[in-house]
């Protein structure tokens, strides 16, 4: 007993050195005392003695920085360099653009919770709240969207002057160049707002304000360019567009065939250093009206004109509509959301190389320069369009299900509804703190490039869940098409988002895990970056420094993951109230798992766990999860610890837990290497999966939120046009709602009366009448329920068309002849 009992105690003293990190020497003190007093006390000197023996052979030549590092560091360098895959230019360059905030703490194993909290709450100040209610309220009471989309298939010429007047292609632009200069919260306010009403008006904005001329301008441009073309840009005399795609380039751009060649030409009798530009490019979002055209392309100098290169790699220049050889104007036509997206194409177009952003000296810079200003504006764009969207839904689908009745019930009662609405509710909660955390980001100065990653494709993944939802809890009303359908054109754009600016796919399976592998954690990178020092002894100290705090990083990342999760995440100190403690614990718990196993898959597979992209995929899910449950419960503390939103938390927070248990059980059951998996899945569940769905009942409580008025739901529907305007369905339904609740006991006494039989009526209006006359309602009743009802009938009409209304005004022969004739 006496040996066990000393055993144990070495073991409790490293594992508790391990769960706090402390450092090598505090940890081998810590021991040898702990040793020799529980072992002397339990009277067993001979296992002291082993026990030391083996801890001081352990501890002393790691103490010893020459002996380690000749000894043990030295030879690890020279495996570690052979086996360290050799990154490509794209994944290089992404690597060292950008910014790590709070995600890497994630990657930690043991989050600061108080760096988390301490970030200043993401406001609107006084200007761009006054926006919010003036401009973009105005704007949104001009929004037809069946006419944008069925009858013009393009934004009405007076939308077009309102948007260039207000400076709504101006936003990010400083007030230096006569722009808005707003925040990048106010930035997604606006698109959000504008996107429960039009998904064509919102893309519309969103681009000038995301990756594109302007963005790239700001950061890398000449001054002479600056003041050119910013103050144009600010007030839509110049419309931009952003040429990076094309037929065999999409996501890879340091592939893309489009070359420029760097050559003389006489122009205008005057010889003229340039370039020839040929590009065949697609999917140019505003191409068809753009003035000014932002170019990707790969820079050849074969004369080396420019230098001692000849290849110069990606470059980026920019190109009025009126460059000879430029052919611009058709149009792509997404998914019946007629956003301006078209081709565009060039063959030997001789530009200046003026033209090219920032001057001469940046070409073959312009992958970094994407992938930086990419990592601001991805954040921004499709986040927020899809967050406008399901708050929209949130505001109809709550409405709709709470006035909409069958077998007499109002349908938010039914259970399978209800399920329906839980979901709503609680991925809106989620993808709202998700886009306010990564806006707030950029406004902290950091340039994103994981959570941009982690925002865009789950802000659009889980607008996919809920544009679903919403069609199912509308049923017929949702899917006919026509001036009365609010839902039909949102479920049909979710795809668009889904595939561009990364598809979905590629964002999740490459870059999250990809990129947060790599970034986030705090040794890898340092020992991928020592390999590239010239001096042998500074590469060895760097490497040596980075390599023992990885092994430490690792047992304590272990030592934690086992702890945390036999105690059920119910120990250690953290942030929170008494509500949320039990969450920061739980999420202590994950980041440590996800830190070993991420650490354990880089390095059992090595270069391989790069094509192992459905691992990948899984590690990447684990780590969203935990930023999206984070930004939920920093924006709960924001908002003042609200008791009304607990269940909203509740059930998003559960619902992000269930699926990291999900991704990880997923990642260890499939690793490859079953003796390694074997002891990951007893070190990160050791008493199995526990995790569980959010309840029906939870499930119920958000279902009652969303469909009735109150401060959750407001907060849920903030920046939602709401004002019951002629244009707006949604508004219209929102401020019947409480009407519609009014009425629900009257309608039941009334309900009541009519099994009597006592109406002679057939009609709901006579009998109506009748009720009043026999004194089952009173005259304030009988107009509640007469305005209901009308009210009602109105929004659960659809449309209806004249056959001659569907047929295409121009067929597919008439423009196969119109082809033909222009050849």
């Amino acid at each position: 007993m006496s040996v066990i009992l000393t055993l144990l105690a070495a073991l409790i003293a490293t594992g508790a050195c391990a769960y706090h990190r402390a450092s090598l020497r505090t940890w081998a003190i810590a021991t040898v005392i702990t040793t020799v007093v529980v072992g002397l006390l339990a009277g067993a000197p001979w296992t002291t003695f082993i026990l030391l023996v083996i801890e001081l052979a352990i501890a002393v030549p790691l103490l010893m920085d020459g002996f380690r590092r000749k000894q043990i560091s030295a030879p690890l360098l020279k495996m570690f360099a052979k086996v360290t895959p050799k990154l490509s230019e794209t994944e290089q360059t992404a690597l060292e653009a950008g910014t790590v905030g709070f995600e890497g703490e994630l990657f930690s194993g043991k989050p600061d919770w108080h760096e988390l909290l301490k970030q200043p709450k993401p406001e609107l100040n006084v200007e761009e709240q006054a926006f919010m209610d003036g401009p973009v309220e105005e704007l949104c009471s001009m929004i037809d969207d069946w006419q944008i989309t069925h009858e013009l298939a393009d934004l009405p010429p007076e939308v077009w002057a309102f948007v260039k007047k207000h400076k709504f292609f101006g936003m990010i632009i400083p007030k230096q160049y006569g722009g808005l200069g707003f925040s990048a919260l106010a930035h997604s306010a606006v698109l959000q707002k504008l996107a429960t009403m039009s998904a064509t008006v919102a893309s519309t904005v969103a681009v000038p304000n995301s990756l594109g001329p302007a963005e790239l301008l700001l950061h890398y441009g000449s001054d002479e360019q600056k003041n050119y073309y910013l103050p144009r840009l600010a007030v839509g005399e110049e419309i931009p567009c952003f040429a990076l795609t094309g037929p065999y380039a999409g996501s890879d751009a340091t592939s893309i065939t489009d070359y420029g060649v760097v050559c003389k030409q006489v122009v205008d009798g005057v010889e003229t250093l340039g370039m020839k530009l040929t590009f065949d490019k697609r999917y140019i979002t505003l191409a068809p009206i753009a003035t000014v055209v932002g170019l990707a392309f790969r820079l050849y100098d074969p004369d080396k004109l420019l230098g001692d290169k000849e290849d110069l790699g990606i470059t980026l220049a920019l190109l009025p509509r009126s460059t000879p050889g430029l052919e611009i104007g058709r149009r792509h036509f997404p998914l019946n959301i007629p956003f301006q997206n078209g081709p565009l194409h060039g063959k030997d177009v001789f530009v200046p190389l003026s033209v090219l952003i920032g001057g001469p000296h940046m070409a073959g810079h312009g992958w970094r320069m994407l992938v930086e200003c990419l990592s601001v504006g991805r954040a921004i764009s499709l986040p927020s369009n899809a967050t406008g969207g399901v708050r929209g839904a949130v505001a109809a689908t709550g409405a709709y299900a709470r006035m909409r009745k069958q077998f007499g019930l109002s349908i938010a009662r039914f259970e399978g509804v209800e399920e329906a609405l839980a979901r709503i509710g609680g991925l809106t909660y989620a993808t709202a703190a998700l886009s306010r955390a990564t806006a707030a980001a950029v406004d902290r100065g950091e340039k994103p490039a994981v959570p941009s990653a982690i925002a865009k494709y789950h802000a659009t993944e889980w607008g996919r869940v809920i544009a679903g939802d919403a069609l199912d809890v509308h049923g017929g009303k949702g899917v006919q098409l026509g001036p009365k359908n609010y839902a039909g054109r949102a479920w049909q754009g979710v795809p668009i988002a889904i595939t561009v600016e990364g598809a979905n796919i590629m964002t999740r399976s490459l870059m999250i895990f990809g990129q947060g592998a790599i970034r986030c954690h705090p040794y890898v990178l340092k020992e991928m970056q020592s390999l590239s020092i010239a001096d042998y002894g500074d590469r060895l100290r760097t490497f040596d420094r980075a390599l023992f705090g990885h092994i430490g990083f690792g047992i304590s990342n272990a030592v934690r993951a086992f702890t945390l999760g036999i105690t059920g995440s119910r120990i250690g100190d953290t942030a929170g109230d008494a509500y949320t403690r039990r969450y920061y614990r739980k999420l202590n718990r994950y980041s440590a798992a996800l830190a070993l196993c991420a650490d354990t898959f880089m390095g059992v597979l090595g270069g391989k766990l790069k094509f192992k992209e459905k691992l990948s995929a899984r590690l990447g899910d684990v780590l969203s999860y935990l930023y999206i449950a984070s930004a939920m419960l920093k924006r709960y503390e924001d908002t003042g610890r609200p008791e009304a939103d607990r269940p909203l938390l509740a059930w998003a927070f559960h619902e992000c837990m269930w699926r990291t248990q999900m991704a990880l059980d997923g990642a260890i059951r499939n690793f490859p290497v079953k003796p390694v998996s074997w002891l990951l899945r007893a070190l990160v569940f050791p008493f199995g999966r526990r995790e569980v769905p959010p309840s029906d009942r939870l499930g119920r409580r958000v279902a009652a939120i969303i469909t009735a008025p109150g401060e959750a739901r407001d907060r849920l529907t903030e920046w939602v046009y709401l004002t019951p305007t002629a244009n707006n369905t949604i508004g219209r339904m929102n401020a019947l709602l409480p009407d519609v609740i009014a009425a629900e006991p009257v309608e039941r006494k009334f309900a009541k009366a009519q099994k009597t039989g006592q109406f002679k009526s057939h009609d709901y209006l006579g009998q109506l009448s009748e009720a009043l006359q026999a004194g089952v309602i009173n005259a304030s009743e009988f107009d509640l329920l007469k305005r209901v009802r009308e009210g009602v009938a109105e929004f659960i009409a659809v449309d209806d068309f004249d056959p001659a209304e569907l047929r295409a005004a121009v067929t597919r022969a008439d423009r196969k002849k119109k082809l033909a004739d222009a050849a």
